[in-house]
């Protein structure tokens, strides 16, 4: 049985967001709207063509409220499909097109989409290409969770299909009109989903990467003149690492925004940035795709703050321990977030894990004496080890401070002294005899329960080109 979702309540003075591509166009149509470096459309092709692809998922049984999952790559047809659902009144949900069998079945089981569009999609060719009646449908996206758990569920965005809901926040993030985005990450996740479509309906050029490429990251910049670029730490430091020459021949004038979100960002990989865009382009966001609350932060106050994720901009943020009392400024807890307003979104596959009103996506935290949030880790990804707490992202970061180290991830080992014991993957040279220099190392910046005991070192990437990892790889 397909999963249909009731209209949302009237919302008078709601724009449908095909009423705005065609602002778009009737502005400028000739004007390019996305790319991947193999297709081209402009602000007039691509309206015409999801107004075919809409008609074509409507002859295969597509209707308002349906979802419609693209298990597609990094192309233009993923963003038409997408805009192709809008039009319809249904629900954009993207997944990886990766994903193993039993994985992307036990998504699909949850989702009981009306279509899935993957390897052999529609093809729209010989459908009207004229606008379809204008439709708000109850939803604008509903992603899969870029969480680390393995449990697959459905994020379903509160947010109606209409112009008012969808840009209500592109100010705080910099999205201005007719800029150039570059989407250097899998659509498959949220945030470059999200600020691709965006991005879209505010009249950007969005250039798709259909791989991450660190050098070509680069030259994209230059080549299109990118405005707004989204990047996760991981690409950061590999783009660091790249010899002076590519950076010294970079053309980055045009870098109004560089936005990094999805992971911490080791300090160092994040000072480096700030010198070469400088700290007023750089912007840091803090939220889950469940988008309860939010923090956001830019390189300027990111130099007063270091290791911040910054202010909360939106919703409640609150850190409580384990008896749910609240913590003064400088202690570590569970972070709680709740919103301002109605609900953020909805779970299909999954019950939020809630108290007296505020919910917890897991992640542990700080504030500092000014307001400041400072991250941790994730509650389950915490080590528990003589009976100390250890969060993997504070050694990791120690690890990667070191030049030697492209990445590392921290995991817990059974230990029958301590119980558990800290193990670190490391992405360097096999060959290098890095250990003895890297324990050194690491001992000058840690404490002796948070050194890691043991040490594997690999050299192929550890994280996906989102900057996701799921530790339970790399733990028995």
């Amino acid at each position: 049985m397909t999963t249909r979702f009731p209209p949302p309540p009237p919302t008078p003075g709601a724009t449908p967001l095909a009423v705005r591509l065609r602002e778009l166009v009737a502005q400028a149509p000739d004007a390019p709207l996305a790319s991947d470096g193999d297709t081209v459309h402009t602000r007039a092709g691509f309206d015409a063509r999801t107004n075919q692809l809409a008609r074509a998922f409507a002859d295969r049984g597509v209707a308002h409220g349906d979802l419609v999952s693209i298990a597609l790559p990094n192309t233009v047809r993923h963003l038409e499909c997408s805009v192709a659902a809008w039009k319809l009144g249904a629900v954009p949900q993207p997944l990886s097109a990766r994903l193993p069998a039993p994985e992307r079945d036990a998504v699909l089981e949850i989702a009981r989409p009306a279509i899935v569009v993957d390897t052999d999609p529609p093809d729209p060719a010989g459908y009207d290409d004229g606008p379809l009646p204008d439709v708000v449908g109850p939803s604008w996206k509903a992603p899969t969770s870029g969480g680390s758990t393995g449990r697959p569920k459905l994020i379903v965005a509160g947010q109606a299909a209409c112009v008012e809901q969808v840009l209500a926040r592109v100010d705080g993030l910099r999205i201005d009109r007719d800029g150039v985005l570059l989407c250097t990450a899998p659509l498959h996740h949220n945030a470059p989903y999200m600020f691709s479509l965006m991005a879209l309906l505010q009249g950007h050029h969005v250039v798709l990467m259909q791989r991450f490429d660190a050098a070509r990251t680069l030259s994209l910049i230059g080549e299109h003149g990118v405005t707004w670029l989204y990047v996760v730490p991981t690409m950061m430091g590999r783009m660091l690492r790249l010899p002076a020459a590519d950076w010294a021949s970079a053309d980055l004038g045009s870098l109004r925004t560089v936005l990094h979100v999805g992971a911490p960002c080791p300090p160092q990989v994040k000072r480096g940035w700030l010198e070469r865009v400088g700290p007023e382009t750089v912007l840091e966001i803090y939220a889950g795709t469940e988008s309860q609350a939010g923090t956001a932060i830019d390189g300027r106050e990111w130099l007063a703050h270091p290791g911040s994720v910054g202010r909360v901009t939106r919703g409640r943020i609150t850190v409580r321990d384990d008896d749910f009392r609240e913590l003064p400024p400088g202690r570590t807890g569970e972070i709680w977030m709740r919103p301002d307003g109605p609900p953020t979104y909805h779970y299909l596959g999954a019950t939020a894990r809630q108290r007296d009103g505020w919910e917890s996506l897991g992640d542990m935290g700080s504030f500092d004496a000014d307001g400041y949030l400072l991250l941790a880790d994730r509650r389950a990804d915490m080590i528990l080890v003589g009976g100390a707490n250890v969060y993997p992202a504070e050694v990791e970061a120690a690890l990667l401070a070191h030049p030697e180290v492209h990445d590392a991830v921290v995991v817990g080992l059974p230990d029958e002294d301590y119980g558990r014991i800290v193990h670190a993957v490391v992405q360097a040279d096999p060959a290098s005899g890095l250990a003895d220099r890297l324990r050194e190392h690491m001992a000058a910046l840690l404490g002796p329960q948070k050194l890691p005991r043991s040490y594997e070192f690999v050299d192929q990437p550890l994280r996906d080109d989102a900057g996701k990892v799921r530790r339970s790889a790399f733990a028995p």
